[in-house]
């Protein structure tokens, strides 16, 4: 009976909709329980949600047990390496159809089913403004495959093998079977890349079941999760505790401190502010580097450390995490179950509750971290006004001090061109810039900020450079790389300024990334560029591209869209 669909006599929209149900086997019996909505997100082109339909039966076998109706309901499904130009460019596509199919379906509550990297953000961004019930149901990592004894898992041993093979250390004939053995199970990949930080990071939120974050997509843990999940969205039917409301300051300042205990990845940035932005919470770059110098380092992950998500799990996962932050927390913070996080890690902690043991080399204790700051900072300074962020979990200490001559690239093309070009003008001490990568770019910010280390560089053994760009780089991706450089070079910052040989200097200390050129110059600069109008990006005429060029916002504001956020916190693009 809910959001009946008006043809202008409501006895006749409810007596037409139950013939329709009817046309599909429902009883009236199963027509008059409550309704659980189940957003499904398979799809031939996510390798990541191969499993869901199995997961799907077991969110349905826990909705029916307590006394629910489930109906799923498909959903746009976004697989990272399958789109172009990026599946960031599609996120807000995403969210907007996961808001409006709830909104505009007959559901009591919904359950989000999602795990490749954009699907989790999109679809909390979706459901908090919807404002219905919501509980999230997270794929899983994948297992780890092997090679020559060895345990690989994407991405993050995708991208060390790939750049050994760049540099002549292994072969055709190995870097085809290191191929076949990084991704061998369905689910998101085997670290903690944005896939898996965000699962962790919705556990944190309060909006996925206590200790579901880490199970992997394969485990019988992971249906039973799904069943648990299922049954918990029959309870949430007519709770207040929709996702606008557990999604506030405080808990979103809780999901800030485990990202940074995590060495997370750089792109949970964006998708928590964003996914905040749509409950009217503003997430500063200046907050982040307040917490994270009291946030220590206390997860051994690829990209930061050794583990695997595997290995998370199998130490308590979230629980163990949320436990050794517990001093750091807001605990009356309300979660998706009812009980606030305090309840939630006093029942945890329960003598009569068998935890798993605790492997140190994997989570340590809060008093013994392996970092003793976060593993993120914002750096901000005349090249990036409005904020870049640095993984400095997964970067090199000794270039935290640095200043070097510029090497530009004003585009993903001319880096394509030019990067491996024997006559590149390049050393090691200089700072490689790509331009033109950025949201407001044609790119629509891809994961290029990952510069790869010119060939010529990389067969002298050079590991690591610094590299700064306005794009993104994949959560499984490790280096001295600046990210996220606000405003971007296509919206008119300053990092389209840039010109080989120009100085750069970082300071992780003072929290800075300048451009050594005087300000005279710079204006000269601009002036010319707008007198020049080049454009990196032709307005596109029609559908969603139209939409997304008109409407997107730099990485400050989570590259949401400006209509879709709250009135006190839209701005013009």
């Amino acid at each position: 009976m809910n959001g009946l669909t008006n043809y202008g006599d409501r006895d006749f929209s409810l007596y037409l909709r139950r013939s329709f149900a009817a046309s599909m086997g429902y009883s009236r019996a199963m027509l008059g329980k409550p309704v659980v909505g189940i957003a499904a997100t398979p799809s031939g082109f996510n390798n990541c949600h191969r499993h869901f339909p199995e997961l799907l039966e077991a969110i349905k076998r826990g909705v029916l047990a307590a006394g629910g109706l489930p109906i799923e309901f498909p959903t746009i499904s976004l697989g990272e390496v399958f789109l172009s130009p990026t599946s960031l460019k599609y996120r807000n596509l995403m969210a907007m159809d996961t808001e409006e199919m709830i909104a505009a379906q007959p559901m009591d509550s919904v359950v989000l089913m999602g795990g490749c990297d954009k699907t989790v953000p999109a679809q909390l961004m979706g459901a908090i403004s919807a404002g219905r019930p919501a509980i999230m149901l997270v794929g899983g990592p994948m297992l780890t495959g092997r090679h020559r004894g060895e345990r690989l898992g994407a991405c993050t041993d995708c991208r060390r093998f790939w750049a050994r093979y760049r540099a002549g250390e292994v072969d055709d004939a190995e870097i085809s079977q290191v191929e076949g053995q990084l991704a061998v199970t369905a689910g998101t990949c085997a670290v903690m890349g944005t896939a898996s930080t965000m699962a962790c990071l919705a556990e944190a939120l309060g909006l996925l079941l206590p200790g579901t974050a880490a199970i992997p997509a394969v485990h019988a843990d992971r249906l039973r999760a799904a069943e648990a999940t299922g049954a918990a969205a029959v309870k949430l039917i007519g709770s207040p505790l929709t996702p606008d409301r557990i999604v506030n300051a405080k808990s979103v300042e809780n999901a800030l401190r485990v990202l940074l205990a995590l060495g997370g990845s750089t792109n949970a940035v964006i998708h928590l502010t964003a996914i905040a932005g749509r409950a009217g919470v503003k997430v500063s770059l200046d907050e982040i580097n307040r917490l994270s110098d009291s946030t220590p380092v206390l997860v051994n992950l690829k990209p930061v450390g050794n583990g695997y998500m595997e290995d998370f799990f199998a130490a308590g996962g979230m629980s163990t995490l949320l436990r050794e932050l517990k001093p750091l927390l807001h605990l009356d913070c309300l979660t998706v179950t009812g009980e606030t996080l305090g309840e939630r890690l006093a029942a945890d902690a329960a003598p009569e509750i068998e935890r798993p043991h605790i492997d140190r080399a994997i989570v340590a204790a809060r008093e013994a971290p392996f970092e003793p700051q976060g593993g993120l900072i914002a750096l901000f300074g005349n090249l990036a006004p409005k904020g870049a962020i640095l993984k400095r979990s997964a970067a090199d200490a000794k270039l935290f001090e640095h200043e070097g001559r510029a090497v530009v690239f004003s585009s993903l093309d001319d880096l394509a061109a030019r990067m491996d070009d024997p006559a590149l003008e390049v050393t090691s001490a200089d700072v490689l810039v790509l331009q033109n990568a950025g949201p407001h770019a044609a790119a629509a910010m891809p994961e290029a900020g990952y510069l790869p280390i010119p060939r010529k560089l990389a067969r002298q053994g050079v590991k690591d450079m610094i590299r700064v760009s306005d794009a993104r780089m994949s959560g499984t991706a490790f280096g001295t790389i600046v990210l996220h450089v606000t405003p971007d070079a296509a919206s008119g910052g300053p990092l389209g300024l840039v010109r080989d040989g120009d100085r750069i200097r970082l300071s992780v200390k003072e929290r800075r990334i300048d451009l050594l050129v005087d300000a005279a110059e710079l204006n000269q600069r601009a002036a010319a560029a707008k007198s020049a109008q080049k454009s990196w990006q032709a307005q596109p005429e029609r559908g969603y591209a139209r939409l997304y060029a008109r409407e997107i916002l730099g990485a400050d504001e989570g590259c949401d869209f400006a209509f879709l956020r709250p009135p006190t916190l839209r701005q013009t693009p």
